[in-house]
């Protein structure tokens, strides 16, 4: 039992069927080649008691193997799972995409139909009643999934997790701010595209609720990246057509804030929109002397012009 089993099959997995009776686990993973001796298993079983801890599941075995280490494996069962990790800030047409590649159905099931699935908003009705989609509902972190999970089970998983880390005294803050749930998670999703640093997204809520008090357009690019992908000619660069197109979502030429999100926030995003600090920046751009991603900020156009300038050289610098 403790003699290690050189097998073929370490890169696969190997089912065993809801209902098998413990010898015909045994005689399967003899006959897969995993244990060497079928006969010295069941002894072993029938010596130990250990017989009905088997469990159905599917199994990687790891090569070479013990036949103890085989029964240690198929007594905690085991499912298949495949990891499929959403970005912060990821769209829904990201999602549609990632889950198409990770979650393959028979019949086909590809990133259009994935997108109307996304169109059922029955799971977010509490929170958001009047959204079309579930745009910034889907949470963004890492899932293991059944492998032969369907796509919208997938997506439900997704949206539950949203639902796990929203919490009823937000949707009170929300109204604290004269905001609806879902216009501080569309606020969310701005935050998260614009600051990747935990520490200043309080401040980027900052400049845009500054901005919105002011009447001022938000002038977010990451708007515009948001449009080239709902019309599906998203192509990695953001061109000057791009910031010129006629949108509800173009916060360069619309007031205020687009109608939904336009990314899956993190809760530090959904937290920043809750709880702006209190400033009077109305501008920020990129600190090009730390480069670490974060922002210089700046309640005067003048001072900004000094910093968009500092950062227009050093993007020549680099040649872009």
């Amino acid at each position: 039992m403790n003699a290690p089993v050189q097998h073929s099959k370490s890169s696969g997995f190997i089912e065993i069927p809801k209902g098998s009776l413990p010898n015909q686990i045994i005689a399967k993973l003899a006959a897969e080649g995993i244990l060497k001796s079928e006969l010295a298993t069941r002894i072993y079983l029938r010596a130990s008691g250990r017989a009905e801890n088997l469990k159905a599941g599917e199994y990687q075995f790891e090569s070479p193997i013990t036949a103890l280490q085989v029964l240690q494996l198929v007594e905690k069962g085991a499912e298949r799972t495949t990891k499929i990790t959403i970005p912060e800030g990821f769209t829904r047409f990201d999602i549609a995409a990632r889950i198409a590649e990770k979650f393959p159905q028979s019949p086909p099931v590809d990133e259009k139909a994935i997108l109307t699935m996304m169109d059922d908003v029955s799971l977010i009705k509490d929170i958001a009643p009047d959204a079309p989609n579930l745009e910034g509902y889907m949470y963004p972190t890492t899932y293991h999934l059944p492998h032969d999970m369907s796509a919208d089970k997938v997506i439900a998983v997704m949206v539950g997790e949203f639902k796990k880390i929203w919490k009823d005294e937000w949707t009170a803050q929300a109204r604290s701010l004269g905001k609806t749930p879902r216009e501080i998670v569309t606020i969310a999703s701005l935050i998260e595209t614009e600051s990747k640093v935990d520490a200043e997204r309080p401040m980027v809520a900052s400049v845009i609720y500054n901005r919105l008090k002011r009447n001022v357009p938000l002038a977010l690019d990451q708007t515009a990246v948001y449009i080239a992908k709902m019309e599906h000619r998203w192509d990695g660069t953001i061109n000057k057509s791009d910031l010129e197109v006629d949108s509800p979502y173009n916060t360069r030429k619309s007031s205020g804030i687009p109608p939904g999100p336009i990314s899956s926030p993190s809760e530090s995003a959904i937290v920043a929109a809750l709880h702006p600090a209190q400033t009077n920046y109305i501008y920020y751009v990129l600190n090009v002397e730390k480069n670490d991603g974060s922002h210089n900020f700046y309640a005067s156009a003048s001072e900004f012009e000094k910093g968009k300038a500092a950062y227009q050289s050093w993007l020549a610098k680099k040649g872009r």
